[in-house]
């Protein structure tokens, strides 16, 4: 794992805090997104997907940090929209710096090597580049041409300067997995980023492009063959137990919960993803109030083929604490690239028969396994 010891110490001293605790549900990472505004329009993004003025919209500084403040996780991830648009940004990530958590910056990077006098390096401090292969694969998508020069012109900036730098990739349907191990041999050797945070892209209903998701299957067996080109280390950003889950080794269920969403709506429920669930009015609202068994790999459509790091992640985490021998082992094997996959969770809501079937993105999800939602 990529992470700075300092910062596992703290997430760990704050993890066996809330278990001494008794606290079964606590957040590891506050996904703090302070407008929806972009200056692109991603084929496989569904966060853009907004009236105008509703893309005008911003949380303040005084509203970010006090969302920082009512979380207490003791990471803070910044998406967006793109984040560098917003004018009080400086603020935003000096005021949760002062309050000792970790940010990560997430950019797509259009506007990065321009605004890098606004910032200060800083351990607590990490720009997270998307990034989602070479030129021909990231500019395609991204929907646009020449973003993958300027993306790397802005991290080579960043890293010249003393800054963090991550990569954070999202893998669809068009990943190639020699393409996404030269990737990232590429981003280790010549880019010499931080880390790589890499996950399968979410089924945004919204998405302008449908066609580019991955299923679970699909998934496991796309990073199984990456990991079978691996020739080096890579500074991946994950737990080994998380990308064991993700090559199909362990039967996780999400925790959304362990990375909630502010957004200018409010809490959003029950994670970034899902962008039809409501809002919460408080952060406290969103972790005694939600519904959560409603949500999940088996218990609702919407989750069917997730296994994004935002929820899986955490149950990772928690596993590890629990299983610190198979964590260790896990970490010093790498993931399992043979033999069958474990098992997801069982389904628990009414499908279709075959010749009924509806697209993804129409299942209702008003009743599953006899829970009202």
């Amino acid at each position: 794992m990529s992470i700075p010891v300092r910062q596992q110490l703290k997430v760990a001293t704050y993890i066996i805090g809330r278990r001494l605790r008794g606290i079964k549900r606590y957040p590891l990472t506050l996904m703090l997104e302070p407008l929806f505004q972009c200056n692109l329009a991603c084929p496989g993004c569904g966060k853009i997907d907004y009236d105008s003025h509703i893309l005008k919209q911003r949380l303040s500084v005084e509203e970010c940090l006090a969302a920082v403040d009512e979380c207490g996780a003791p990471m803070v991830s910044i998406p967006g929209g793109e984040p560098l648009i917003h004018k009080d940004i400086k603020q935003i990530v000096e005021g949760i710096i002062a309050r000792g958590k970790y940010v990560y910056l997430c950019t797509n990077a259009i506007l990065l090597e321009k605004k890098l006098d606004l910032f200060t390096p800083s351990p607590q401090l990490t720009f997270s580049v998307h990034l989602d292969g070479m030129r021909e694969r990231h500019d395609e998508s991204v929907g646009r041409e020449g973003i993958f020069d300027t993306a790397v012109s802005a991290i080579r900036a960043a890293k010249e300067r003393g800054f963090r730098v991550n990569i954070n990739t999202t893998l669809f349907t068009t990943a190639k997995p020699d393409e996404v191990a030269e990737f990232f041999d590429f981003a280790t050797n010549d880019l010499k980023v931080d880390g790589i945070t890499v996950s399968p892209g979410y089924h945004y209903e919204h998405a302008p492009r449908q066609d580019v998701f991955m299923g679970r299957r699909q998934s496991k067996e796309l990073f199984r063959n990456i990991f079978k080109r691996k020739k080096q280390k890579w500074p991946l950003s994950h737990s080994s137990l998380f990308l064991d889950f993700v090559c199909g080794n362990q039967g996780y269920q999400c925790t959304a919960w362990s990375m909630p969403c502010r957004n200018v709506f409010g809490w959003q429920k029950p994670c970034y993803l899902l962008v039809d669930e409501g809002y919460a009015p408080t952060f406290r609202d969103l972790m005694d109030k939600t519904n959560w068994d409603n949500y999940g790999v088996g218990r609702n459509p919407k989750c069917a083929n997730c296994m994004a790091h935002c929820g899986f992640e955490g149950t990772a985490a928690a596993d590890a604490f629990a299983h610190p021998l198979k964590a260790l082992w896990t970490s010093l094997r790498g993931p399992k690239l043979t033999g069958p996959f474990a098992a997801d969770p069982p389904i628990l809501y009414d499908t279709p028969e075959p010749n009924q079937r509806q697209p993804h993105s129409s299942i209702p999800i008003a009743h599953f396994g006899g829970i009202q939602h």
